[in-house]
């Protein structure tokens, strides 16, 4: 027997198993099925099995919702290091890994363009870039757009991804949550219409300001909203946490979303309510 073992002859023929490259295939967080990453990418980022909703760049959302060109607001305003931070790694050089890895320049992208001809402010945070990180250059960049929105009289739309305050900036991340607030309290005051649209995941500081001050809240399936996460709480309040805590379809049973709204849904649904609640401006319905 064990001849046949060592023969160099068998009569056996064997094929080399295929090799997949990596990163061709996801396997869904909802159903563990398993995705072609590029049939993902054409499904926006939606799991065609059970619909679960994954993370999604910033640049996809701009192309979903934007009808064609859009002017980038903003663009220039970059983080700096104004406490030169260098607990664990260097936050320059954090940022030019951000930078190199992700093609952006920031958490957040603000852009002038067309939503089914409507014409809207749109802001787009993305967590890839440091967990979506509230910045000293995230909220003059937010600050810029609510001002050309608030003087052109546009919609403004915010979509939520975030892991909270940037905590390499101390207290320059922190003021962001009230200047961005007192910022859309003017827009608010002049009328101007907000829609806050929350994805996975928002929060800390987002969803302790401007991510939960909307005219209306919507939020993708799934998505994971809160202050401080699940095990925190858990762990301060010492207590067992309800089943699906802290996901936007808890929140909208609680009355703290307006609306959960699927990704393929989302720019017809967008357009309607801008055209329903906006009393504003051109976009007037």
């Amino acid at each position: 027997m064990a001849e046949w073992f060592r023969r160099k002859d068998k009569n056996i023929n064997t094929s080399s198993r295929r090799e997949i490259a990596e990163g061709l295939w996801v396997k869904c967080y909802g159903c563990q099925h398993v995705i072609y990453k590029n049939s993902l990418i054409e499904n926006l980022y939606v799991c065609s099995e059970c619909s679960y909703h994954f993370r999604m760049p910033c640049e996809q959302y701009i192309k979903m919702l934007i009808d064609d060109n859009f002017e980038n607001i903003a663009s220039n305003i970059i983080s700096d290091d104004p406490l030169s931070f260098e607990a664990v790694k260097k936050y320059k050089k954090q940022l030019e890994e951000a930078r190199d890895e992700n093609k952006l320049s920031e958490s957040i992208q603000i852009v002038r363009g067309n939503l089914n001809g409507l014409e809207v402010m749109l802001c787009v945070m993305d967590f890839t870039f440091i967990g979506g990180s509230m910045g000293s250059a995230l909220g003059e960049r937010l600050v810029r757009g609510i001002s050309v929105a608030q003087s052109k009289q546009l919609p403004l739309i915010i979509i939520s991804s975030s892991g909270g305050a940037r905590m390499q900036e101390g207290a320059y991340s922190l003021m962001q949550l009230a200047k961005i607030s007192t910022k859309l309290a003017s827009f608010s005051d002049a009328g101007g219409f907000y829609l806050s649209l929350l994805t996975d995941p928002t929060y800390g500081g987002a969803s302790a300001s401007f991510s939960m001050q909307g005219d209306l809240i919507l939020a993708e399936p799934n998505s994971l909203i809160g202050f401080a996460g699940k095990r925190v709480i858990k762990q301060t309040i010492g207590e067992d946490l309800p089943d699906g805590f802290q996901t936007s379809e808890f929140l909208l049973q609680r009355g703290f979303v307006d609306y959960i709204v699927n990704r393929k849904e989302m720019k017809k649904v967008i357009s309607d309510l801008i055209l329903f609640f906006n009393t504003t401006g051109s976009n007037e319905a």
